[in-house]
């Protein structure tokens, strides 16, 4: 089992849903975030005073899947998030230990 952490800009949310429901991966937790890398921030005007903003608003997606499903996985999260622009995001894989669904007590696969 894997654990697919996507960061995302905000406004992709709903094209990358669409294009991993259409894979059939139904399941994922979707976190607001704040970050920043190469993009740096940019400023703003409030009230005519100019500040800087450090932290940029992110969606962080996670999704519990089975081996096999990695790869198409994050083909769709790349295809559908993809920008071409600085601040498009990242995608990690990690393993996955153990997943224990609570209602019914089921295990590892049999839980996703």
């Amino acid at each position: 089992m894997k654990l697919v952490t996507a960061i995302i800009k905000p406004f992709k949310l709903d094209d990358v849903r669409e294009a991993i429901s259409e894979i059939g991966i139904d399941g994922l937790t979707v976190t607001e975030v704040k970050g920043f890398g190469r993009q740096k921030g940019h400023t703003e005007l409030y009230r005519g005073a100019e500040y800087q903003v450090d932290f940029l608003p992110k969606v962080k997606l996670e999704i519990a899947i089975n081996d096999d499903q990695v790869e198409r996985l994050v083909e769709a999260i790349v295809g559908a998030a993809k920008t071409g622009k600085i601040g498009d995001g990242k995608v990690f894989v990690y393993d996955l230990e153990q997943a224990v669904r609570i209602r019914t007590g089921e295990a590892d696969a049999d839980a996703l």
